[in-house]
């Protein structure tokens, strides 16, 4: 009998809240409190360069792509030295990639791999800057 009592009383509850949802949906109510994610948008780059996936940068490149486009405020050699990505950083710099660029917040790609302890993408933007 307390079994049966449980089972009743769960299915109660759960059919109490139904109705108290549903009448919340179907008042017209609006709720005062509006809440919106900004998802900031990567791009192909420089996910892949995040990634360190060394051939797709490839393929991009020699497709095109703007190497010195910003995505979410950042070039992709700042990416590429904010990971550490030396091999995909030395393409980049082949094909032009220009190190001197600050992002929004008026950063470098080489205050980029200081700032992650980066060491090898420091090292090989300081030598092609000090020509």
């Amino acid at each position: 009998m307390k079994n049966l009592l449980f089972i009743i009383a769960i299915v109660f509850g759960a059919t109490t809240t139904s109705v108290q949802a549903s009448n919340f949906i179907t008042n017209n109510t609006t709720n005062p409190l509006e809440i919106s994610v900004v998802k900031p948008e990567v791009n192909l780059l420089c996910t892949s360069i995040a990634k360190g996936d060394t051939d797709i940068v490839r393929k991009l490149i020699v497709n095109g792509e703007d190497i010195n486009k910003k995505s979410n405020g950042l070039t992709p050699a700042m990416y590429a030295a904010k990971y550490n990505r030396t091999e995909i950083l030395e393409l980049l710099i082949n094909a032009g990639a220009k190190l001197k660029t600050k992002c929004n917040k008026g950063y470098t790609a080489l205050d980029y791999a200081k700032a992650t302890n980066a060491k090898e993408a420091q090292q090989l933007i300081e030598e092609v800057l000090e020509k």
